[in-house]
Formats: structure tokens, C-alpha cells, sequence
């Protein structure tokens, strides 16, 4: 162990010298423009910059594209919270509570949350990434497609039956993300599903497209058909920095985002959405301000963001260790590995070690630099809500077709950005929840492809989701959630209905003595 630190000390002393630290600070800078821009994802990002790297030296490559990758982690959360718009996929549970404590004057809280709960969380990932990097490796290679089924199936249950308010609702919400993350081309057999002949949908629906189209279009549309009725009123920007109130009920959040998020980050087919589903689930059931949740509480966006980074540094533990890629930039940045001649993978520690461990240290140096940078800037971000509605929401819209075009630079992408924009406000005009929509887009297609992996194996046999000690307790725990409510609702029916059996027994019994 104390070799380990003596090597991260080197680590440190390559990713400090002057040249390296800008390529540190590029990256981040990069990274979080990248994320505010909805659409623009980080991998792309880094694949657009990866021819232009060749001339670089690995080492300082791969720092700015580490820098990349936590930068759009956090820079997704800021068109979250301000505007309803989620950057990334990692980023959408943020736009929940998030944009609802900044219609409430509390912006900078919210952002200066979210960034302390980066640095927090990214720090620890790090920490982790050099302590525990094999034994969540064996954890990792030890789960099959039957226990990550069932992590999806409780993430589905988490965000309908334990968030929504009504869970017919929330069903009905995850059943058409269900029906949406279906489209395209079937993994398995290689037949189209609800392309209707189109071959731009052969591929599905981009999840960035649907998240932006939901929430950014939804939005715009939903203060469109109200700006008559409701007038334009400045929202104030608040105090910038976090009070002690809202410090202490956030550091709890930041600690249980990133017992959440790391080890997501490093399984297979895990990634930051399911711990930030987890995670707002969780903040909800224990937190102490219930009545908070729904008009803007900051446990909402501390523990949410606080699983995103741990989940960043979850998958650079399973890309450098493993040579698996767990999200598209990981896999972006192995590819990157590959052109310079370098194969992640168990040797690569061995083999390339002065890269691992300055790229491992300038994930700490990439934290520190987007504390500095983002946390005294949370008060000027806030002020983006003074403009009024009508250019603030058309802003909102240019940049969402503008994010949404680039992903595939096809127009019809911009039909179906409107289309479901225009589900997304009819959802909230009825009152349907739209997380699980895009929990189910998102996790659907992961979800059956473990489910019938799992079934080719055993052949068939249903009785395998129930072939291990945590799937069996994963669905018991589901059952007594699903069920508990009804259990509670007999029993109080029970308790209040007049005992009127008893009472015409004694009537009859007084008859027989006349």
C-alpha cells in the first residue's frame, strides 16, 4: 500500500509541471462548456478532439481528456438547474429539484451544492480508485446479466412506486419510455421495431434527444401556454454561498451519492444514470424536509450530483483496469489508448506506469480546478434567470436543436425533438410524471438485453433471475415496497369499520332471553 502512495506522489509530480496543468485546466474548461450545451456530449467532445491530440504527448492527452470528462460531469448540472434542460443523461434527477430551488431565488445554492458535491464526490472516487480498484473489479466480474437485471428493475421501482405521488402514473410514464427506448434495430434477432420504415430510426432514438426534447422543448412549451396568465416576474438570485443549514442537510447527500455512484461507475452496463436514480430515491426516503421534495429541496440535487462524479471515477477504474469502457467517453478515451499504441487492460499498470498514475492524479488536480472555477462563478450563472421568459426559452429552444442536430446531423431529428416535446408538455399538463419516462428510455434497453442474455444461458429458465443471493434479496425488498402501502391501506380500513357483526349477535341474544 505504501508503494502505491509513493507512485501517486509520482503521479503528482508529472501531472503538476506547467504544461500538463493547462492541458488540466483546457479540459475542464472544455468539459464544461461541452456539458452546458445540451446534446453535446463529452464523448463526442473527446472524439472530436482526438485527431487533433496525435501530435501531443500521451500523457498530457489523456490528462485533458480526464479534465473533459469531470467538467462535462458537473457542466451538465448548470443548464439543469437554471433552465430545465439537462446537458447530459447523468444529469436529468438535477433538473428536478434543481430547477425548482432556482424558480425559488436559490440558484447559487443549488449550483454551489452541485459543485461541492462534485469536488466531494470526485475526490473520494479518486481516493477509491487507488485503495479499492481490484476488489470492486472482482465484484464487478462476479455479477451476471441476472443481477444487473435485477439493479435496473429496482431502479424502474425507485423512481415509479417510491417518487411519483401516484404510481399508476408513474407506470404509465415508465411504460411509454419503455415503448420509446424500444425503437430501433433488436440486438438480439436484428429485426426493426417501430421504425415505421424509417431508416433514420433503425438506430433509436438518442437518449440526449428524448431527456432535451422532454424537458427543454416540454418546458418551453409549458411557459408558452401560461406566459398570458402568470406575468414575468424576476426571479431573485439569492445569497451565493451555502448557508449552514443548507451545508448540514447536503454533507449526508454528497456521502451517500458516492457510496452509490462509484461502484455503478465500475460494473459493466452500470453508468451514472441508475446511482442518480438511486440516489434521489433514497435522499427523499430519509430526508427530514419530506414537504420540501417536489418545490425544491437541495437534498434532491446534492446527492444526485455527488453519484454522478463517483460514478466518473467508477468508470476510469474499470477502463484502466479492466480495459472495459462502463459510459460512451470511456469508451471514446479507450479507443484513444488504442491509436497510441497502449493496451488497457491488468498490465497496464505494469507496462505504462507513469501514465496510470499521472492520469489518476490529475483527476484530484481536475477537481480542485473545477471548484475554483465553477463555485465563485454560481452567482453569474444565477443571473442567466433575469432575462425575461420569452428570450430565455427561445434560447433554450436554439440550443436544444442546435445539441440535438449535432448528435447525428440529421433534420428528422428535429421532428422527433418537437414530437416528443410536445408529449413531454402534454405529460405535464395531466400531471404524469416525467422521470420515469426517461428512466425508461434510458434503462429499458439495457434491461432487456441482461433479461434475455440471462435467459439464453439458463436455456430458457425464468428461475434464473432467482439464482443468487442478491437478486432474491433485491426482489424481496421490491415486493415489500410494492406492497406495503396495500398492507397499510387494509389495516386501516380494518381499524376503522364499526364492529356490526358483534353488535346484532348481542340484539339476538337479548330476543332469546324475552
Amino acid at each position: 500500500m505504501i508503494e502505491t502512495w509513493h507512485l501517486l506522489a509520482e503521479g503528482f509530480a508529472v501531472a503538476l509541471t506547467p504544461t500538463n496543468l493547462m492541458y488540466a485546466a483546457l479540459g475542464v474548461l472544455l468539459g464544461t462548456a461541452v456539458g452546458v450545451l445540451p446534446g453535446l456530449g463529452t464523448s463526442l467532445t473527446v472524439a472530436l478532439l482526438l485527431p487533433l491530440t496525435f501530435a501531443l504527448e500521451p500523457t498530457s492527452a489523456f490528462i485533458m481528456f480526464a479534465g473533459i470528462y469531470y467538467g462535462g460531469a458537473y457542466g451538465g448540472s448548470t443548464t439543469s438547474i437554471l433552465l430545465r434542460t439537462p446537458g447530459e443523461s447523468s444529469t436529468v434527477v438535477t433538473a428536478i429539484e434543481g430547477h425548482l430551488m432556482a424558480k425559488n431565488g436559490r440558484a447559487p445554492q443549488a449550483l454551489a451544492t452541485a459543485a461541492i458535491g462534485s469536488f466531494i464526490a470526485g475526490t473520494i472516487g479518486s481516493l477509491l480508485l487507488v485503495a479499492l480498484a481490484t476488489p470492486v473489479v472482482k465484484l464487478a466480474l462476479s455479477m451476471g446479466a441476472p443481477e444487473y437485471f435485477a439493479v435496473m428493475v429496482m431502479a424502474f421501482v425507485a423512481v415509479t412506486a417510491v417518487l411519483g405521488t401516484s404510481r399508476i402514473r408513474g407506470f404509465a410514464a415508465l411504460g411509454v419510455g419503455l415503448l420509446i427506448g424500444m425503437v430501433g434495430l433488436d440486438t438480439q434477432t436484428g429485426q426493426q421495431r417501430l421504425t415505421f420504415g424509417l431508416p433514420a430510426l433503425v438506430d433509436g432514438l438518442d437518449v440526449v434527444l428524448v431527456a432535451v426534447a422532454v424537458f427543454a422543448i416540454g418546458e418551453a412549451l409549458w411557459v408558452a401556454s401560461r406566459i398570458r396568465t402568470e406575468p414575468d416576474k424576476p426571479i431573485p438570485v439569492g445569497r451565493p454561498w451555502l448557508s449552514r443549514a443548507d451545508l448540514s442537510r447536503s454533507w449526508r447527500p454528497w456521502l451517500r451519492g458516492t457510496v452509490l455512484g462509484y461502484p455503478f461507475g465500475a460494473i459493466p452496463a452500470g453508468g451514472a444514470e441508475i446511482p442518480t436514480f438511486l440516489s434521489y430515491a433514497t435522499e427523499r426516503k430519509l430526508t427530514r424536509h419530506p414537504e420540501e421534495f417536489g418545490k425544491g429541496a437541495i437534498e434532491g440535487v446534492a446527492g444526485p450530483e455527488a453519484a454522478n462524479n463517483a460514478a466518473a471515477a467508477g468508470s476510469v477504474t474499470s477502463m484502466l483496469t479492466l480495459g472495459l469502457p462502463t459510459s460512451a467517453t470511456t469508451a471514446v478515451i479507450l479507443a484513444a489508448f488504442t491509436t497510441y499504441g497502449i493496451q488497457p487492460g491488468p498490465q497496464l499498470l505494469e507496462s505504462h506506469s507513469d501514465l496510470v498514475w499521472a492520469l489518476i492524479a490529475s483527476l484530484f488536480i481536475g477537481n480542485v480546478l473545477l471548484l475554483i472555477i465553477n463555485l465563485p462563478l454560481a452567482p453569474m450563472w444565477a443571473k442567466l434567470l433575469r432575462i425575461p421568459r420569452p428570450y430565455l426559452y427561445a434560447g433554450v429552444v436554439f440550443f436544444a436543436v442546435l445539441g440535438t442536430y449535432s448528435v447525428n446531423a440529421q433534420p428528422l431529428d428535429i421532428v422527433f425533438l418537437a414530437v416528443i416535446g410536445v408529449l413531454g408538455f402534454v405529460m405535464r399538463k395531466y400531471g404524469l410524471p416525467v422521470l420515469p419516462l426517461v428512466v425508461g428510455v434510458i434503462l429499458g434497453p439495457r434491461a432487456e438485453l441482461q433479461l434475455r442474455r440471462a435467459l439464453q444461458i439458463s436455456d430458457g429458465d425464468f428461475w434464473t433471475l432467482l439464482s443468487s443471493p442478491l437478486c432474491v434479496s433485491i426482489y424481496v425488498v421490491l415486493t415489500v415496497v410494492l406492497l406495503w402501502p396495500l398492507v397499510k391501506r387494509f389495516r386501516k380500513r380494518a381499524a376503522t369499520t364499526p364492529p356490526s357483526q358483534p353488535v346484532a349477535l348481542a340484539g339476538q341474544s337479548h330476543g332469546d332471553e324475552r
